[in-house]
């Protein structure tokens, strides 16, 4: 059964507002997980941390390619936040409007 755009709308800003709190699949929640803490602590990234994401059913290549996506945000953040760049008047700050 899929969603409808408002019904997944309102969960995407959901996510993004709490994700810890979202109605999420035990995958996501793990993968939301290792993202938060890549962003936040990645100096503090063990084997262990993989070993969560393999433990909820992701193969090695699913793992690389969230840690690329995640890495490549992560890059593209800070080099707009390090050239001051501001975001676009036409974009609502996401998670708002829950």
């Amino acid at each position: 059964m899929g969603m409808g755009d408002e019904e997944g709308d309102a969960l995407v800003h959901r996510i993004v507002a709490d994700w810890p709190e979202a109605p999420l699949a035990q995958t996501d929640r793990a993968l939301c997980d290792y993202a938060t803490r890549l962003t936040r602590k990645q100096t503090g990234m063990t084997e262990a941390d993989l070993d969560r994401l393999r433990r909820v059913g992701l193969s090695d290549r699913a793992i690389h390619d969230a840690v690329q996506v995640v890495g490549f945000f992560n890059y593209i953040t800070r080099i707009a936040d390090g050239l001051g760049v501001e975001p676009e008047t036409f974009i609502s700050e996401w998670g708002l409007d829950v």
